[in-house]
């Protein structure tokens, strides 16, 4: 029981190394502050893109 209790910490421990500074960074840059850059953004990409494929 101590083993599979040990074993469970360990992944918990390594998911949270691994994903923490993602999820980190994405807190950051989905904050409301920054959706009017994001979003403008995105539409330069959309159009830049349409405006490629009639080229």
């Amino acid at each position: 029981m101590f083993l599979l209790l040990f074993f469970v910490l360990l992944i918990q421990s390594f998911t949270h190394w691994i994903f923490e500074p993602l999820a980190s960074i994405l807190e950051y840059v989905l904050q409301i502050r920054l959706l009017p850059i994001i979003a403008l953004i995105g539409l330069v990409f959309l159009f830049s893109a349409n405006n490629m494929e009639q080229n």
